[in-house]
């Protein structure tokens, strides 16, 4: 059982930015790929960025320019920075795992909410 631990959210304006973290209760060396996705109201959950089982990054389109996924040094925390954010940005971020048996496990989730 992979716990994971969102923290970093919270209300920012337009154009500020937010970095989230997500700590994992194993080391992401037994983890086959972590990263984030977001759920806004009314709409499906989306990938926002993820580290991928061969160690590289997988970012949705239209966020790569702002959005940034890093790792941790204790090997098992991912972050996201978040620059230049936008109204549209506004949304539940997860942190997601996907074991190397492809069982997949969700955070709580981080209130992210940009708003003048």
């Amino acid at each position: 059982q992979v716990q994971l631990v969102e923290s970093g959210g919270g209300l920012v304006q337009p154009g500020e930015s937010l970095r989230l973290s997500c700590v994992a209760s194993e080391s992401i060396s037994s983890i086959n790929a972590m990263g984030w996705y977001r759920q806004a109201p009314g709409k499906e959950r989306e990938l926002v960025a993820t580290f991928t089982a061969s160690g590289g990054t997988n970012y949705a389109d239209s966020l790569k320019d702002r959005f940034t996924i890093s790792r941790g040094y204790a090997k098992n925390t991912v972050y996201l920075q978040m620059n230049s954010l936008k109204p549209e940005d506004t949304a539940v971020y997860y942190c997601n795992a996907v074991l190397p048996d492809l069982r997949v496990y969700w955070g709580q989730g981080t209130q992210v909410t940009v708003s003048s």
